[in-house]
């Protein structure tokens, strides 16, 4: 019943997403370009509050949890597990008051409406996974920009989407980069749940009646300790929250 719903809702949720990106598009323009980045940041907000709207189209449903008083002011490096492109608006959207910029993709940076030019302007980094040298260089410009202004960083160290919900192994490197340029960010394990179901399909049809969730785990010190011994850690952390049968 929810896939055949799919079919129905599908065309109408897609269409108001790319509506959303377009709509946005001229509007961080004109933000960015005449009143700088304070109000290109609420205009990247709102967009991501829209974008996450339009789930609801479907049924679906956007909880964030967070028991913990996070810092403000105080760099932070966010680390999720990544079920699906779904998981990026609502990250943007809940922890926008912590300035959190996204380690992406640079082929992300061109050819899609409002996200390529945020992506562009915002102040993250936009890695070639084809070329070590321009990642590490981008890395450690953002971890230079989160030390400076105080934002914080998003990353997903799965490395590529988990098409079935089960976390993958985290990779450390990127996170390892940004710790060396920024010592005192606070880790931030944030466990995303059921994503995944809403593209168990593909973009066609997506999945109806789907409660997703964000939950913000317990903070973790750095304290100079083995980035290695960190990250796996809080991938255990996430693992025990999204796949508990299997931690």
């Amino acid at each position: 019943m929810r896939k055949f719903l799919g079919y129905i809702l599908s065309p109408i949720c897609i269409l108001a997403f790319f509506l959303v990106l377009i709509i946005f598009q001229p509007i961080q323009w004109i933000c960015y370009r005449f009143f700088g980045y304070a109000a290109h940041k609420r205009s990247v907000d709102m967009l991501n509050f829209c974008l996450f709207s339009t789930f609801y189209i479907l049924g679906d449903t956007v909880k964030f949890v967070n028991k913990y008083e996070l810092p403000v002011g105080r760099p932070m490096i966010i680390i999720a597990n990544h079920q699906s492109l779904g998981d990026i608006p609502p990250m943007i959207y809940f922890f926008r008051k912590y300035h959190a910029k996204f380690i992406s993709k640079i082929e992300l940076a061109k050819g899609i409406p409002s996200i390529s030019y945020n992506l562009r302007v915002g102040g993250g980094a936009n890695i070639d996974r084809k070329d070590p040298r321009q990642s590490i260089t981008e890395l450690v410009k953002l971890a230079s920009r989160m030390k400076e202004n105080k934002w914080s960083a998003m990353i997903f160290p799965e490395g590529t989407r988990s098409k079935d919900g089960k976390v993958k192994t985290f990779q450390s490197a990127g996170i390892a980069t940004l710790l060396k340029k920024c010592p005192d960010a606070l880790l931030v394990p944030v466990a995303i749940t059921n994503s995944w179901k809403m593209v168990r399909y593909g973009l066609y049809p997506l999945n109806t009646f789907i409660p997703m969730t964000w939950e913000v785990l317990e903070p973790v010190e750095p304290e100079k300790r083995p980035v290695d011994e960190l990250v796996r850690e809080i991938e255990e952390r996430i693992r025990a929250k999204v796949n508990p049968e299997t931690a």
